[in-house]
């Protein structure tokens, strides 16, 4: 029979290092998302929650960076650059900067024609 320890933090630990790649990222992916659900709780009552997110994971639990920790867990969002896994789309990516002598290559050229 499978034994699993109880811990004080579900989803573990470990279980949403995984999906976000460092402590760090973790820290930041989950704050942002614990002030955005906590945003949408106090709005709630002032029909004023337009544009906010509401939470993404059926919870039990009342505390929004434990809310923020389930989605993490669940896949439900994103991270920057792809922390949770998820590639970031490509339309969102930057463009590759253009090597220096492939933009002004043709333009030195043709000043250097001018002066002769």
């Amino acid at each position: 029979m499978l034994e699993t320890t109880d811990t004080m933090m579900n989803p573990g630990v470990e279980e949403l290092l995984e999906r976000a790649g460092s402590k760090f990222s973790l820290v930041a992916i989950a704050s942002r998302r614990a002030r955005g659900i906590n945003t949408y709780y106090s709005q709630l009552g002032a029909a004023m929650s337009h544009g906010v997110v509401p939470p993404q994971v059926t919870s039990r639990a009342h505390k929004p960076l434990s809310i923020a920790f389930e989605e993490i867990a669940a896949d439900k969002i994103e991270g920057v650059g792809g922390a949770t896994g998820k590639p970031i789309p490509e339309e969102l990516l930057p463009e590759p900067e253009a090597d220096s002598s492939e933009v002004f290559g043709a333009q030195g050229d043709e000043a250097e024609s001018e002066k002769d």
